[in-house]
């Protein structure tokens, strides 16, 4: 058995971020499951009320069919459970965590280089410099042992 060693900051640095992360798409993901179950009843009262002039957004969402809502929760639920698993796996010191990090944050950089080509914001931006930093670092310090 592998005798853990005290983590980095960068490491936990890490950890923290993959907890956020995964504990805000689980939240994503049951807002979307409500609004699956609740759909009809969200329409009817949207319709009810001027929504286009305060919240477009609530409009354009209620023209997605049902069953890409329903879809949403469940790709943001596994998403949540995976990145759940990361963060633990790279708690404990697992090498296997950081080269699942290194895969899915790898996968992820280009879609993200190119949502800046889209349009900078400075959530993108923060995004992109983060997982930047997230592969960097694992590349350099993962090693097997």
């Amino acid at each position: 058995m592998k005798k853990l060693t005290k983590r980095p900051p960068a490491l936990l640095a890490i950890v923290v971020y993959k907890a956020i992360t995964s504990l805000l798409l689980a939240v994503t993901s049951i807002a979307l499951l409500l609004t699956f179950k609740n759909y009809d009843n969200l329409v009817d009262f949207s319709k009810s009320y001027v929504w286009a002039d305060r919240l477009p957004t609530v409009e354009w969402f209620l023209n997605l069919p049902p069953k890409t809502i329903e879809f949403s929760s469940l790709a943001a639920g596994i998403y949540a459970v995976v990145t759940a698993i990361e963060a633990f796996g790279l708690w404990a010191q697992k090498t296997w965590a950081k080269i699942l990090v290194l895969v899915l944050v790898g996968i992820s950089i280009p879609a993200e280089i190119f949502e800046l080509f889209k349009g900078i914001s400075p959530l993108k931006l923060i995004v992109f410099i983060i997982n930047v930093a997230v592969f960097w670092y694992l590349l350099r310090h993962t090693q097997s042992k």
